[in-house]
């Protein structure tokens, strides 16, 4: 069912970036449907949280707030394909946290063990702009329950509510921080490294590459300035005719 216009009053722009939610690979799939391909992989067959363990950790998560609207925060790929449905989309201000190129992919998704790829995580430190969706109170455990089986499918964030500024007055957001006690979450990588592995990652969502686009096409349309992605852009783009540099051929 495609999105309503009116949720996209405050940035009518938006409509067209921002896809509908039923093409969202991750809302027609279980956890449980991706073990195949990890088990090709080598991971072991506990390599993400169990459903009972996962819906508890949302239902803790949600504890107290099911009666009322909730907001996600979305810096990464939930700008351009959230995956759930919403009322409503602002831009949106969160201090004390940061975009940053630190979640090594191995696991398939945008890379592997052999060519690695990189994503985006929120970590401690500094301010991030992004989007903030807003799930109006009758659908939040429906609507939530896509998200968490997308965010914590596995051991790699921690979700925690901050406060977020938008131009329309404060919000508080559900957003996911990087747990650095997570194999998959580097914050030393050198920015060498980051380009190497957006420039060569991909997996069964796609390229990484084509992560670091969306997100720089989608921070360019609303105007949010970040310079780490766009020298990431400019860098990753160069890396094939670098001297020395060798593409991933498929």
């Amino acid at each position: 069912m495609p999105l309503d216009p009116e949720v996209f009053r405050h940035h009518p722009g938006l409509a067209a970036q921002i896809r509908d939610p039923e093409d969202c690979v991750f809302r027609h799939m279980e956890p449980a449907d991706h073990d195949p391909r990890m088990r090709e992989l080598g991971f072991a067959e506990d390599w993400r949280f169990d459903d009972a363990t996962r819906n508890r950790m949302l239902d803790e998560t949600l504890k107290g707030r099911c009666d009322r609207d909730l907001w996600v925060f979305g810096y990464g790929s939930l700008m351009w394909n959230p995956g759930f449905y919403f009322s409503e989309v602002r831009r949106a201000r969160v201090e004390g946290l940061h975009r940053s190129f630190c979640l090594v992919d191995r696991m398939g998704a945008r890379g592997d063990a052999s060519a690695p790829g990189l994503m985006a995580a929120l970590d401690l430190g500094g301010s991030v702009e992004g989007l903030a969706f807003r799930i109006p109170a009758c659908n939040v455990r429906c609507e939530a329950d896509y998200v968490w089986k997308r965010e914590m499918i596995a051991p790699g964030y921690i979700p925690v509510f901050v406060p977020a500024e938008t131009a329309q007055g404060p919000v508080e957001v559900l957003s996911f921080r990087a747990d650095h006690a997570v194999e998959m979450m580097d914050p030393t990588l050198d920015h060498a490294t980051k380009v190497r592995y957006i420039a060569t990652g991909r997996g069964f969502l796609g390229t990484s590459r084509e992560y670091l686009e969306n997100v720089v096409a989608h921070c360019r349309c609303m105007k949010i300035e970040d310079p780490e992605l766009e020298q990431l852009m400019h860098d990753v783009t160069a890396f094939p005719a670098l001297p020395g540099n060798c593409p991933t051929q498929t």
